[in-house]
């Protein structure tokens, strides 16, 4: 990830050991599993390659390159000419994580209001004027920071804070991924996390075998990108979930999937267009000190979210507003 302040290169490394040392402290439930990265056929393995040696420059511990006898003690069914595995991958309750949190920030003084939608933002000299809406009733009230963390929605309160999205390049282009569970009769034949190859998919990290606390085993996500803000699974999908992992888990049959679940990511790259990394900047040079936007933040950015929470804080800190 690179942010548009320098000094944070290794926040998702960061973040990933604040993550394991609040799930310890806090009792979130979690397991460490490990996660392979396969290439199925001799051409993928240089990609393989280029990945171990990116991760290592960036500083990420536990990686190393597996030959196929290394991958099939790992993973038996699995099927690879060789993959990179990396030891410290994990697993999260990330609903009991956001209970955690929410807890954390209402004992500390925090009021967390469901269901309202921020109407305007607007600049003043002593900070921001905000207006909100809930159920029939608008109320407004000032502060002097701001933190948009709006996911979907983010580049739409830039935009009430007097940012053109399309300029700046803030805009969020909603993508769609979908979740296939696999029969619990075959998920037991997977151990950790199997992702295929990067050069498989250029939307995302392809469509890969995730395990749950559960034991589960679903594939996903697919990606694509949307207009309109739907969830629902298409079962016409299974097919081409199958045909995508067949090669990679041989052991699954079309009749082993079922819909599961959907979620939609907010990239900031059109289709076309190179990838983009997370935005998370002080909006100061635009003459809107105390604006923190946070941008395109998909994954990891829950593996690196306190990581991001402590940049935003030293951000802040820096501006002499804490």
């Amino acid at each position: 990830m690179i942010l548009q302040r320098m000094g944070f290169e290794q926040q998702p490394v960061e973040g990933r050991h604040l993550l394991y040392e609040f799930c310890e402290r806090y009792r979130v439930p979690h397991q460490r599993i490990g996660k392979v990265i396969v290439a199925v056929c001799e051409g993928e393995a240089p990609s393989i390659e280029r990945l171990c040696t990116r991760g290592l420059e960036n500083g990420v511990e536990g990686l190393r390159l597996l030959e196929k006898s290394e991958l099939k003690a790992i993973e038996p069914h699995v099927q690879g000419v060789c993959a990179l595995f990396s030891q410290n991958t994990g697993i999260i309750d990330s609903h009991q994580l956001m209970k955690r949190i929410e807890a954390i920030a209402s004992n500390a003084g925090a009021n967390i209001l469901c269901n309202t939608t921020v109407c305007a933002l607007n600049k003043q000299s002593s900070g921001f004027v905000c207006t909100a809406k809930h159920k029939d009733s608008l109320y407004t009230f000032s502060t002097r920071i701001v933190i948009n963390a709006a996911g979907l929605n983010s580049d739409t309160i830039a935009r009430m804070a007097g940012i053109d999205p399309e300029a700046a390049g803030y805009r969020v282009y909603p993508v769609k991924g979908e979740y296939f569970r696999v029969h619990s009769k075959k998920a037991v034949l997977i151990n950790g996390l199997v992702y295929p190859s990067p050069e498989k998919d250029l939307t995302g990290l392809g469509i890969h075998a995730t395990k749950d606390l559960s034991g589960g085993l679903k594939l996903g996500p697919n990606a694509f990108y949307i207009d309109t803000i739907d969830y629902q699974v298409d079962p016409v999908h299974r097919k081409v979930f199958f045909e995508n992992v067949h090669d990679l888990l041989p052991f699954l049959e079309e009749d082993d999937l079922e819909s599961d679940m959907a979620g939609i990511r907010p990239k900031i790259h059109a289709p076309g267009e190179p990838a983009r990394d997370f935005i998370i900047t002080h909006e100061d040079r635009r003459d809107l000190s105390g604006l923190i936007n946070l941008i395109g933040i998909e994954s990891p950015g829950l593996t690196a979210c306190l990581g991001i929470g402590e940049t935003v804080t030293t951000m802040l800190k820096e501006a002499g507003l804490i």
